[in-house]
Formats: structure tokens, sequence, C-alpha cells
């Protein structure tokens, strides 16, 4: 297993009722006070089954968090196409990671929206770290979102047991001098690998990089690759974008190696290992 940073957490035991309770003036809270029923997030697991090792079933030695896209402000139900969109990331990295004992759990929001101060998306990751700590113990962890699960993926990071993060066009908010910015410290330890598509018109990849620049002063292990002409969804240039996202993976929870590439971006000074590009045939290459 990967080197840890920071020391290796014991689980304790997952909040009342499964989700994450949120105080004060919360979705929970108007919920509660209109008599609606709260919903609670829920863990789902991927069709498939764990390798072999030595003839034997692996045991699980490492869980991958999905965080599905979501909205900014929204308490409807979490959307069933943001969770088929995450689906090619998540069997990409079952495959991957399968012989090493990798389980992948989607993380079924209470609903979808992050909803300003109550990061509900936030609040929802958290409580499934716990859980998969509750189910497997002491488990190597990894958030692995896309959009607004991207902030989610990385709001969650502080958890003691997230061995590392993948934020695939991660949603993040305008710079705004009278508000808070978007907290990295919690980055600290953890291994960081931010993707965004170069021609992305739904989340700026200029604010992924002032995050990541920020980030990289406290945490060496953070890097960033662009991916060029490529949108929000990162499907031009899917092939390639699977395969950086199974190698760190495998590396950030199993190996502690990874290709050159990402090897070199961890390792390079702002802005090359922040703006690192990925090459055409990613992929292949490590195949070859």
């Amino acid at each position: 297993m990967a080197h840890h940073a920071v020391p290796r957490w014991r689980g304790r035991p997952a909040g009342p009722g499964g989700g994450p309770t949120v105080l004060g003036d919360t979705a929970v809270g108007r919920a509660e006070r209109t008599g609606r029923t709260v919903a609670q997030a829920r863990l789902g697991r991927l069709p498939g089954r764990l390798g072999t090792v030595g003839g034997a079933d692996a045991a699980v030695a490492g869980v991958v968090l999905l965080l599905p896209d979501g909205e900014p402000e929204s308490e409807r139900r979490a959307s069933a196409l943001s969770y088929a969109a995450a689906l090619p990331l998540g069997r990409a990295l079952a495959r991957a990671g399968r012989s090493e004992g990798l389980l992948v759990h989607w993380v079924r929001y209470r609903s979808r929206g992050w909803n300003g101060p109550d990061a509900c998306l936030a609040a929802d990751a958290k409580w499934a770290v716990e859980e998969v700590v509750r189910r497997y113990g002491d488990v190597a962890v990894c958030l692995a979102g896309h959009g607004m699960g991207g902030r989610a993926a990385l709001h969650a990071a502080g958890h003691p047991a997230v061995d590392s993060v993948l934020a695939m066009a991660p949603w993040l908010p305008e710079d705004d001098v009278a508000a808070q910015p978007e907290p990295v410290e919690q980055l600290v330890g953890r291994q960081v690998l931010i993707v965004h598509g170069t021609n992305d018109r739904t989340t700026d990849p200029e604010l992924s990089y002032r995050l990541a620049e920020r980030a990289k002063k406290s945490n060496r292990d953070t890097c960033r690759f662009e991916v060029h002409s490529d949108g929000h969804a990162l499907r031009q240039h899917q092939e390639e974008v699977l395969a950086l996202a199974a190698d760190f993976v495998r590396g950030s929870l199993f190996t502690g190696t990874y290709a050159r590439p990402v090897a070199d971006a961890m390792a390079a000074p702002p802005p090359l290992g922040l703006r690192m590009p990925l090459a055409a045939g990613f992929g292949r290459a490590l195949r070859a």
C-alpha cells in the first residue's frame, strides 16, 4: 500500500440512521419544519466481483467512492443521468484495481444540490467514508468525483480515512473577495489529481488551476492534467482520461508508483505540474 503522510485512522461507527445530520437552517431543518421525510444518503456498488490472489478471493483492500455531478442549488432527488454519466469511470477503476481488492461504490446523494452553506454533497461524501470504514475497517479510500462531485471530493478529503482525491472537471465557485476561498488545508497528506478539459463551458478550468496552485503550496502531492480541446464530460479523449484515472487510483491506493507523466506532474513545480497536457494514446502506452 502507498505510504501515508498522515497517521492511519481506525474506524468509528457511522452516525445514527446512516446519513449525515445537518443542523440549523439547512435542508434537513427545513424538511423537519415542513413535515417532509428527510432523505438519507446511500451507497450503491457497481456490479462485478473482486479478483483472486494466489487462487483465493481477494479481500477488500481499497474503496473508491464515486461522487456524481450535481447542481449548485436544488432539493430535488439526485439525478439518474448524473449516475449514468459516472459509470464509465467507475467501471474502469473497478477493472483496474480488481486484482488488488478494490471495490467501487457510488454515493446516492440525499438531493442533487450543493445548497450553499449546507454543502450537502460534501456532507454525503463524508458520511460515505464513515460508512466504508464501518463496513470494511481500515482500508484505503479514494474519493473520485465529477463536476459538483469533484468539489465534494475535494471538500471531504479531510476525513482521516481518505488517501487520495480524483477531481474531474470540478465545479468551483467564482473568486469572491467577500467570501472565504475554497479550502485546501484538508488536502495535506493526500494524493490529489485534478483533470480538466480546456474547452469546458460548464466549469471553469482556470478556477481548478487556481485551487491546485494554492493546494500545491502546502501539499506537494498535487497535480493537474489538462485535456486539450475536450469539454466538461471529457468524452472526446475518454480512453486516455480513464487510463489516467486508473493509473492514479492504483498508484495512490496500492502500488505507490505512477506512470511517468503522473510522477513528473507530481514532482514538477507550478505551473508545469498543474498544466500537464494529457498525451494522446496515454492508455495505449501503458499497455505496450
